[in-house]
């Protein structure tokens, strides 16, 4: 099971990937490209903390 150290440092970069996106929008000229793999890597840091949290979930029923 991933520390809470390493669950703290996913949403970290979730949260700056999120204002990495804000920014790109905001901008005159949006780079698309750049935009959609923002978007991509932010969806997998979520998909990996959602992951560690079911595995959180999962281990704490088993041992219950």
């Amino acid at each position: 099971m991933p520390s809470p150290a390493r669950l703290e440092a996913l949403r970290h970069k979730h949260n700056l990937l999120s204002r990495q996106i804000e920014f790109e929008e905001a901008r005159p000229a949006i780079k698309r490209g750049l935009l959609a793999q923002l978007k991509r890597e932010k969806l997998r840091v979520k998909e990996v903390i959602e992951g560690v949290r079911t595995d959180e979930n999962q281990t704490r029923w088993a041992t219950a």
